[in-house]
């Protein structure tokens, strides 16, 4: 039975789905070091990509008519579609790079026989995971420096304003983590300190939100 409190669980869930402290802060998982750092920067670039996609005609003509001056009140609704844009593409990219789940999972596992077959399957299933990763993540970096390159050579007046977007909607999608990780904890930890463990459907919530939160 998981015996830890509704802090410790929600720690845990911020340590796997917070990008910056699941890269730089969290070292006693089973995801290797070098695939985080990638999924960084694949990450980081991806809100700079579309944070430039969504610079459309009005978006230019009220930058020319601020003179080029960052308008926050103009550039927040591009900034928060960008931000949702980028944060559901980057939960695909984390998809295909966790593997500590499934590493977990084997550990459990008591059979000696049972989970060496699991471990075979685990390893073909995480090199398949990352051979993929890997060549998505090369292919978007392409497309990122080309776009990137062409957007910068093209709105040369706009450069600064698109890198303070891509800033302000990267900070704001290292904040709702903060929010969206306490509502699994909200349903799984009474679901598991309920007294006649009658609320099986609490719990059943919490491992669904902990998919897609």
């Amino acid at each position: 039975m998981d015996k830890r409190t509704f802090w410790q669980y929600y720690i845990s869930q911020l340590k796997r789905g917070h990008l910056i402290i699941f890269t730089f802060i969290t070292t006693d998982d089973y995801n290797l070091r070098q695939i985080k750092i990638l999924l960084f920067i694949v990450s980081f670039t991806l809100f700079f990509t579309i944070n430039g996609f969504f610079f459309g005609d009005d978006s230019m003509d009220q930058i020319y008519e601020d003179n080029a001056i960052f308008n926050f009140l103009f550039q927040l609704p591009q900034i928060l579609y960008s931000s949702i844009v980028s944060s559901v593409i980057d939960i695909i990219l984390n998809k295909l790079t966790i593997s500590e789940e499934q590493i977990l999972e084997m550990k459990k596992e008591e059979d000696i026989e049972k989970c060496k077959q699991k471990a075979n399957k685990i390893k073909n299933c995480l090199k398949l995971k990352l051979i993929i990763f890997l060549i998505l993540s090369s292919i978007l970096m392409l497309f990122f420096w080309y776009f990137i390159s062409c957007f910068c050579a093209v709105y040369g007046n706009t450069q600064l304003i698109l890198i303070e977007d891509t800033f302000i909607s990267f900070g704001t999608s290292m904040l709702y983590p903060f929010g969206l990780k306490l509502i699994p904890a909200i349903f799984r930890i009474p679901a598991l300190r309920a007294p006649k463990r009658d609320k099986k459907y609490l719990y059943k919530i919490s491992l669904l939100l902990n998919k897609f939160l």
